[in-house]
C-alpha cells in the first residue's frame, strides 16, 4: 500500500459534491443502473449500511458497492436512521432498497436492516466508506470457514489537510499491531461496523442493543461468541477507506496518536486474558 496516496480507484467515487442539490442526475442514473445489476432477489448475502444525515457520503459508498464483483448473490439494504437533511431522497434516487428506524443511535439503525435482510450471511457497511468491488469476496471467504461467525476487516484513511497520507498509514500500521494483540483474548475489540460480517440467524437470535450507545458492533460480537469464533480477515483487497472525520474530533494528529496510545497503554495487559462474561445489553 503507498505511503504517500491512496489507490486511483478510490477517485471515481470520492465525489466533491457537497449536498444533494449539487448531484448531477447523470450521477444518480449510473450507479442506480450499476446497483440495479449486482443486486438479487435471492440474496446469499445482505450488505447493511445505516445512514443518519449522509446525503452525499452515501452516494459514495453506493457508488464504490456498485461495482462489486461477486460470485455471491446479495443485496443492499439501507437504514435511513431518522434523517433531516436530503439523505431520503439520494435513496429514493439511486432505487435502492431502505427503511426508516426512527429510533436513534447506530444499534437500533442496524438492527432494523437486519430484521429486513434475506441474506443468510450480514456484512455492516458504513454511509461515509467506499469498497473495493473485491471486498465482499474476500470478507465471505473468510466467514464460510468451518466454526467461524463473525469477522472483521481492515480499513484505511482517505487524507485531508492536517492528516496528510504518510501520517495516517503510520496510524493504519500501529492500529494493525493492536488488532493481532488483541484478537488473541479479545477479538470482539477489533469488530467495527465499518467492515464486518455475521451469520444472520446467530445475530437474529442476540440482536443489537437498542440504546445510542458506541459499540454496539463489538456488544454483539462479544455474544456472537458463545456459537463460534471471531476471525480476522487481512487481505489488502479487502480494504476499506474512509475519511479522517472521527480522527478530527480529538483535533491535530499528534493528538489523535498521542490518545490512542495512551488508551492502549492503560489496558495493555488487561488484553491478555477474556473478558468475563456480562450482559452486554447494560450501558457501561
Amino acid at each position: 500500500m503507498n505511503i504517500f496516496k491512496v489507490p486511483e480507484w478510490i477517485s471515481q467515487f470520492n465525489f466533491g459534491y457537497q449536498s444533494f442539490d449539487e448531484i448531477p442526475e447523470q450521477t444518480f442514473n449510473t450507479i442506480r443502473r450499476d446497483l440495479e445489476h449486482i443486486v438479487s432477489n435471492e440474496p446469499v448475502v445482505s450488505i447493511l449500511i445505516s445512514a443518519y444525515n449522509e446525503e452525499v457520503n452515501v452516494l459514495k459508498c453506493l457508488a464504490s458497492l456498485s461495482k462489486t464483483k461477486s460470485s455471491h448473490p446479495l443485496e443492499i439494504i439501507v437504514t435511513n436512521n431518522n434523517s433531516n437533511d436530503n439523505t431520503q431522497l439520494t435513496l429514493d434516487k439511486l432505487n435502492v432498497k431502505n427503511v426508516f428506524q426512527g429510533i436513534q443511535g447506530w444499534g437500533p439503525a442496524r438492527q432494523m436492516g437486519l430484521e429486513h435482510a434475506k441474506g443468510t450471511y450480514v456484512l455492516l457497511a458504513d454511509a461515509d466508506c467506499i469498497y473495493p468491488g473485491t471486498w465482499v469476496d474476500e470478507m465471505m471467504k473468510v466467514l464460510t470457514k468451518p466454526g467461524i461467525v463473525c469477522v472483521y476487516g481492515r480499513y484505511s484513511f482517505i487524507p485531508e489537510p492536517g492528516f496528510p497520507r504518510y501520517k495516517l498509514y503510520i496510524l493504519e500500521q500501529l492500529k494493525n499491531i493492536i488488532a493481532e494483540y488483541r484478537q488473541l483474548k479479545r477479538p470482539y475489540l477489533n469488530t467495527y461496523g465499518i467492515s464486518m460480517g455475521f451469520v444472520k440467524a446467530y445475530a437474529l437470535k442476540i440482536g443489537f442493543i437498542m440504546e445510542k450507545v458506541r459499540g454496539e458492533d463489538g456488544r454483539l460480537s462479544f455474544d456472537l461468541m458463545k456459537y463460534g469464533k471471531i476471525a480476522q480477515v487481512r487481505s489488502k483487497r479487502a480494504t476499506v477507506w474512509t475519511g479522517p472525520r472521527t480522527l478530527e474530533r480529538d483535533g491535530s494528529f499528534s493528538k489523535v496518536l498521542t490518545k490512542r496510545i495512551t488508551k492502549e497503554l492503560k489496558r495493555f495487559f488487561t488484553l491478555l486474558s477474556p473478558e468475563k462474561p456480562h450482559d452486554t445489553k447494560k450501558l457501561k
